[in-house]
């Protein structure tokens, strides 16, 4: 029996959200796993990802095979790396204090990283909400600015008194 690491699909239509199982490899995607180890949301910029990475080492120890997906989010979140430093020490190439304040570097680094991702995301989103709007009033201003070198002056007629004409003043009485 292989067990693996996978990704089991819920959410809606176009709207995806996953759960990060082990399952045994010939069970259906959504079907029957063996344990729940987190989520993960792709919609959310960076993604998401929510898992127990002591669980998550278990069975990568125990032989489970993440997919190419999952694969990526376990690198993502330090997982292997984790694994990678675990069995330095159990190689005793290293001991379990320094394999840990490695970890801790690395990881506030991923942090910072993660942190710049979204500011940068963030900026990028209400530039590209402001963007046509500042472009619309660029329009309007060259438009405005254009409108009077475009005009031809009219050549006005000159100008001469016209004269009145007065009620004539009549002496006679009106009938009232």
């Amino acid at each position: 029996m292989s067990v693996k690491i996978r990704l089991q699909r819920h959410g809606a239509k176009k709207r995806p959200f996953y759960f990060i199982v082990v399952a045994n490899s010939t069970a259906r995607r959504d079907g029957k796993f063996i344990e729940k180890l987190g989520t993960y949301n792709p919609l959310t910029v960076p993604a998401t990802i929510q898992i127990n990475n002591d669980r998550a080492i278990h069975w990568l120890n125990r032989g489970a095979e993440p997919t190419h997906t999952v694969n990526r989010i376990l690198s993502f979140k330090g997982v292997l790396y984790m694994k990678h430093l675990l069995r330095g020490v159990k190689l005793g190439l290293f001991d379990e204090q320094t394999a840990m304040q490695k970890f801790e570097a690395w990881n506030a680094s991923h942090e910072q990283l993660v942190a710049e991702r979204q500011a940068s995301h963030k900026k990028a989103k209400s530039v590209a909400r402001i963007q046509p709007i500042i472009k619309k009033v660029e329009e309007q201003t060259s438009v405005a600015e254009e409108a009077p070198a475009t005009e031809t002056p009219i050549a006005e007629a000159p100008a001469t008194e016209t004269p009145v004409a007065e009620a004539p003043n009549s002496d006679t009485p009106t009938n009232e």
